[in-house]
Order: structure tokens, then C-alpha cells, then sequence
């Protein structure tokens, strides 16, 4: 791995373990020695270079090696590892990935018809009619050609944030309003997942 992708799993980490155990920046800071602001730009990708004993400070307080803490991606590990053992041996749900291009002429076929013809992704949740979706354009400024965003087909049911496609531009947005004019834009779905590309 390269060193900026060592930082960025890092930063990536270090977020998902402060908030999966019940910590903060400052108890982080206080129960490792760490400044502030040592957090704050690693956080902030202000650093490219981690320097050893701050990577130990921080894998020590969480209880990780600090290998680990640069290569291993906790929160997928951990989502893999809670949905074998606590759901009951669940399976995880198949989920068809269709190309941005080819999404329009595919949201009326069923999820079952779409995982025969198209390429499959795997969801470790409860879901169903789930679809993932692969960007090939920019959407509102967050998510990149090539990410993949894992979506519950139809209405929103909840707050969730949606996946709406604008037949005016012929371009998909995400949004949480949730009133659309039907004749201006088509509902795809609810946002459950959206994974980064790289």
C-alpha cells in the first residue's frame, strides 16, 4: 500500500473505532497521549506521514496492532464478522450491479431478473429489492465515477436519503426532499450504502 493510502485507512479507522466504541477525540487524547491537534490533522488529512509512536499510541489505545490500524478496514471486518455470528448465520443478500448508463432501461425489471444478467456485489444486512448501482458521473458533488451505491428500489419509506434520476439532464442527484414532480424526475431508490471506489 502506498503511503497515502496507509493515511487515508488510517483516518478512515480512526473515525469508524472512535464512534463504534463509544469514544471521543478527547478521551483518545487524553488516554494517549496525544495532542489535539495531532488528531485533528491526521483526521483532517493534514498528514501523509504517520510518525511510528503516535501510529502506537493511537493502535494501543484501541486495542489493534499497528499494522492493522493502517491496512485492515475495522468497520468492513466487523460488519462481515457480526452478520455471520449474531443474525444466525445469515446469508448475505445479493445485490446485481448495473452500469449508471444502463440503469434507466433496468428499473422496471425485477431484482431477481437483473442478478441473472448482471454482475453481483454482496450486502451484509436486512434488505431487500436492493440494486447497486455504478457511477459513471459525478453525483452532487460526493460520490465519483467508478463508486458503487447500494440502493433499496422505489419510495422511501423512511429519511433516508434517495437516489433520483432527472430526465430533463439525464442525470442521477441524491437528495432528501421528499416531494417530486414525477413528469421531471424518476425515484430509483433509498441510499443504504455507498462504497468509495479506491
Amino acid at each position: 500500500m502506498h503511503k497515502r493510502e496507509k493515511t487515508e485507512r488510517l483516518k478512515h479507522n480512526i473515525k469508524y473505532l472512535i464512534k463504534s466504541r463509544g469514544e471521543t477525540q478527547l478521551s483518545l487524547c487524553s488516554s494517549s497521549g496525544l495532542t489535539r491537534t495531532t488528531i485533528y490533522n491526521i483526521l483532517e488529512g493534514r498528514v501523509v506521514n504517520v510518525q511510528q509512536s503516535t501510529l502506537r499510541k493511537i493502535s494501543d489505545f484501541f486495542g489493534v496492532s499497528c499494522s492493522e490500524i493502517e491496512t485492515v478496514d475495522f468497520e468492513q471486518r466487523e460488519i462481515i464478522e457480526s452478520s455471520v455470528s449474531l443474525q444466525g448465520n445469515m446469508n448475505p443478500a445479493a445485490v446485481p450491479i448495473i452500469k449508471e448508463s444502463l440503469l434507466f432501461q433496468s428499473l422496471d425489471r425485477r431484482v431477481g431478473e437483473l442478478a441473472a444478467t448482471h454482475p453481483l456485489t454482496y450486502y451484509f444486512g436486512t434488505a431487500c429489492n436492493l440494486i447497486g448501482v455504478l457511477l459513471e458521473n459525478e453525483v452532487s458533488g460526493a460520490n465519483e465515477p467508478g463508486d458503487l451505491l447500494i440502493i433499496k428500489k422505489g419510495p422511501s419509506s423512511g429519511d433516508r436519503e434517495m437516489l433520483v434520476y432527472d430526465k430533463a439532464t439525464k442525470r442521477l442527484f441524491i437528495t432528501g426532499a421528499p416531494c417530486f414532480d414525477s413528469d421531471a424526475v424518476r425515484v430509483v431508490g433509498e441510499v443504504i450504502e455507498e462504497r468509495f471506489n479506491g
